[in-house]
């Protein structure tokens, strides 16, 4: 899966066969802000995990904190355990 950091409208973004998955977010200091996941309605489920995976991916690469502020982007941090690490301290889901 192949993503783009379009940081002139602070999104990462992906094609699929349905459309555009796009991920909005805000930074401050060391943290990456998931704000609003945009997605079509026929979208697999798997995939849009797929897509959250890939870009904590970069977030731990950039070595970013991560505030799931969206709810399913905060249900998937509640399912996925291991990526708890990329919480800031005092964040609790």
């Amino acid at each position: 899966m192949e993503i783009k950091d379009n940081q002139l409208l602070r999104q990462f973004e992906t094609q699929t066969d349905s459309g555009l998955l796009v991920m909005e977010y805000a930074m401050q200091e060391r943290k990456l802000f998931l704000t609003k996941l945009h997605h079509s309605e026929e979208l697999d489920l798997d995939y849009i995990n797929d897509f959250i995976k890939a870009v904590l991916a970069i977030a731990e690469e950039r070595k970013f904190k991560v505030v799931p502020t969206h709810p399913k982007v905060a249900h998937f941090f509640r399912k996925n355990p291991i990526y708890k690490e990329l919480l800031p301290p005092g964040i609790k889901l």
